[in-house]
């Protein structure tokens, strides 16, 4: 390779911004330049919210697979509650049979309980923040690129 073509960043065009060009850097009247900037700026917050909505969407499934997890664990422990309730009533009435076998099952429930509430924690761990933080951190970005902030080519 020559050593002109290795210094030389190999970029394809703009996409749908006035006529192409096949290098940014490349002279263009300052006209040009002018009538580029809204097409721009309209295609950098229509991306901008595009790329919000996508986060958005992401996290919020998450959060709402935890929170149907906390739900379910929260049913079952209502449901642990009334079995101990009648165990305990059915432990007075009779010595062994009936409260034993109402123990048991709620035993099973208490155990589905731990399980659901352990499975909804981990979920909600694993969504993380519910703020669109690359989008927040893009956004700050392009206004740091406005103001002439920052590293650029």
């Amino acid at each position: 390779m020559s050593e002109s073509s290795e210094k030389t960043p190999i970029r394809g065009p703009f996409p749908g911004i006035g006529r192409t060009r096949a290098n940014p850097k490349s002279r263009a009247s300052l006209g040009t330049l002018v009538t580029d900037v809204p097409k721009l700026l309209t295609k950098l917050v229509r991306d901008e919210v595009e790329q919000g909505k996508r986060e958005l969407i992401s996290t919020g499934t998450k959060y709402g697979i935890a929170v149907g997890l906390f739900a379910a664990a929260a049913f079952f422990a209502l449901t642990l509650w009334a079995v101990l309730v009648t165990a305990a009533v059915l432990g007075l009435n009779t010595v062994f049979a009936p409260w034993l076998s109402a123990l048991i099952v709620a035993g099973a429930f208490l155990l589905l309980v731990i399980v659901l509430g352990l499975a909804g924690y981990v979920a909600l761990k694993r969504a993380g923040k519910l703020a669109p933080e690359r989008t927040i951190a893009s956004v700050k970005q392009d206004v740091n690129a406005v103001k002439g902030l920052g590293q650029y080519e």
